[in-house]
């Protein structure tokens, strides 16, 4: 894809890097230091796409003369919002709570360009099988999911055995939901 300027991943995920690649995109990795934050009455839909936002605010300075992607990946749970677990018995917690539960995975996703934002998000449903406190601690030691929204990559050993069926984009899931992504790049071309 040919596209008006060329592209920068502002992210430090190497998840959305490899997806990136894998995709055939041609992009640098452009990696600043943004606090997230958001309203707690705000929408999980509405959470992902303003931390895209803010995110994006970091890269003014590059707009004019790049298109600069951000992203966020949120997994919400019965309307609350799951972010990244700050240690080991968050990270149970927040898998125990999923156990045996559907779930969404929504990544807000902002492509900022000459100083102008496009924003859209990606939803995707999962269903957890009921985990049991053993594959729970094993997980969560031996993968360390400290980095990932709502403590899982479903790339991952938990998501092999844990998940029962998804609803819509797999990618999503993993924090990129690539195929929507190239859909909106069309705009840049």
């Amino acid at each position: 894809m040919k596209l008006k300027a060329p592209l920068k991943l502002a992210s430090g995920s190497p998840r959305r890097k490899d997806l990136m690649e894998q995709a055939g995109f041609e992009f640098e990795i452009v990696i600043r230091d943004v606090v997230e934050y958001y309203p707690d009455n705000l929408h999980p839909r509405a959470v992902a796409v303003l931390i895209a936002e803010n995110k994006a605010k970091a890269y003014n300075d590059l707009s004019n003369d790049f298109i600069v992607i951000t992203a966020d990946t949120v997994v919400a749970l019965e309307g609350k919002v799951l972010g990244k677990p700050e240690d080991a018995v968050e990270a149970v917690t927040m898998l125990r709570s999923l156990s045996g539960k559907s779930h969404s995975v929504i990544t807000g996703i902002t492509l900022f360009h000459k100083g102008k934002f496009q924003s859209f998000s990606e939803e995707t449903k999962v269903k957890f099988r009921k985990l049991d406190d053993s594959q729970i601690l094993y997980y969560v030691n031996k993968y360390e999911p400290f980095d990932k929204a709502g403590a899982y990559g479903i790339q991952e050993w938990i998501g092999m055995i844990g998940v029962e069926r998804i609803e819509g984009d797999f990618y999503n899931v993993m924090g990129l939901p690539v195929g929507r992504l190239y859909e909106e790049l069309k705009n840049y071309q």
